[in-house]
């Protein structure tokens, strides 16, 4: 079958690699219908995170058909279709009872990795690293998806994969960074990144009940989509190539400050400013292993009180947190790799209902076989590229 494989920093190529196979009798094979290049996959791209190694399959949002079950799967049947999630959960381990999916004790082969680096290993992902359990990833024609009674969800035929490719992860995640700020009526809800998360962190705030969302970023194109989304007038763009953030937000909330603040960026931030050119020069020099312009505003700029939110995506250590500032403001920090599983059903219903279309983010549509290409206009941001998605089969 054809696959998008990692080789090292900058690049990817499309090859033939073995057909997966059947391993554990909890296991089904999926025949992909759609898949789609995240920004985590960039920091893959860009060599930032650890154990890959050359000749990985890559991709972790994906959705497709089912073509094989094992002996023990019960709840799937060849021809089902259906979305993958994300994070590899076994359904029955202490986190997975508690819908705590992404934190799975078993389904990560390569705990003692992830371990060494943080203390508790977390969830094994589609082909995100060994630390993350050394899986193929979904950005191929076939995908061998362990644990299928609990993973893959199935969605109705009157939806496009298009509208619900997204349920996999970006539309989850953004949806539980809202979620996590518990917004209360008249709450203001300040968002960092208008890349993909970041735009459904925002409309999820909206539809959680925000009075106002402030999004942050330097695109145009990005902050406009998000624009054409505001039905209500409740969405206000700040550039912050052009202006001051911090005063800004000061001034858009009477000097208090967002009540929430969601750094949708992670690792790869960039910015303005002394601090900005700190973060770039020790992540350049290997000295940090991300770059955390934005948390760090998140916090800085968040009212006493209030919740900062991170599902951006961090990889390691990183220098200047102002931790005084969490301490002594009282802040709550609250942050996870989404526990997608616990969201599709809800979120599927508001796609249904039409409350949200997630396929408005989708600027690429383009084969498997230009994945090279599609991965360096992501990365770059050239051709106004948003979001991209690709089909293996046309």
């Amino acid at each position: 079958m054809k696959a998008v494989v990692w080789h090292s920093k900058e690049e990817v190529s499309v090859e033939q690699v073995n057909d997966p196979h059947i391993i554990n009798p909890h296991d089904a094979i999926i025949k992909v219908t759609l898949t789609s290049i995240c920004g985590s996959d960039i920091h893959l791209f860009d060599g930032c995170i650890p154990t890959m190694r050359d000749g990985d399959i890559l991709g972790h949002e994906f959705m497709g058909e089912v073509v094989e079950v094992g002996s023990a799967v019960k709840k799937l049947k060849v021809g089902d279709r259906v979305v993958v999630p994300f994070p590899i959960a076994c359904g029955q381990c202490y986190f997975c009872s508690q819908q705590m999916y992404s934190l799975c004790d078993n389904s990560n082969p390569n705990a003692w990795i992830a371990e060494k680096a943080f203390g508790y290993a977390s969830a094994g992902i589609f082909g995100y690293s060994h630390m993350m359990g050394g899986y193929a990833g979904g950005q191929a024609e076939y995908v061998r998806v362990p644990f299928a009674d609990v993973g893959p969800f199935k969605v109705p035929e009157h939806l496009t994969d298009e509208q619900v490719i997204f349920l996999s992860d970006i539309f989850p995640t953004g949806y539980m960074a809202a979620e996590f700020c518990n917004i209360k009526a008249g709450d203001v809800v300040a968002v960092w990144g208008a890349g993909p998360v970041g735009q459904f962190a925002c409309q999820s705030a909206l539809l959680l009940g925000a009075a106002q969302v402030l999004l942050i970023d330097r695109f145009p194109e990005r902050l406009e989509l998000a624009k054409s989304q505001d039905k209500d007038g409740r969405i206000t763009l700040i550039n912050y190539e052009k202006v001051d953030v911090l005063e800004t937000l000061k001034e858009l909330t009477g000097g208090r400050g967002p009540d929430s603040c969601i750094d949708a960026v992670g690792m790869e931030a960039h910015g303005v400013g002394a601090l900005a050119a700190y973060d770039q020069a020790k992540f350049s020099l290997s000295l940090q292993s991300d770059r955390p312009t934005a948390l760090r505003e998140a916090i800085q700029a968040c009212r006493k009180g209030g919740v900062v939110s991170v599902v951006g995506v961090y990889g390691g250590m990183i220098d200047k947190i102002p931790m005084g500032a969490i301490v002594n403001k009282g802040l709550q920090l609250k942050s996870a790799q989404a526990h997608v599983h616990r969201y599709m059903q809800p979120l599927l219903e508001h796609i249904e209902k039409g409350d949200i279309d997630p396929s408005y983010i989708i600027s690429h549509r383009v084969s498997l076989d230009e994945a090279p290409h599609a991965y360096q206009i992501f990365r770059d941001k050239e051709e106004e590229c948003r979001k991209v998605v690709m089909k293996p089969f046309f």
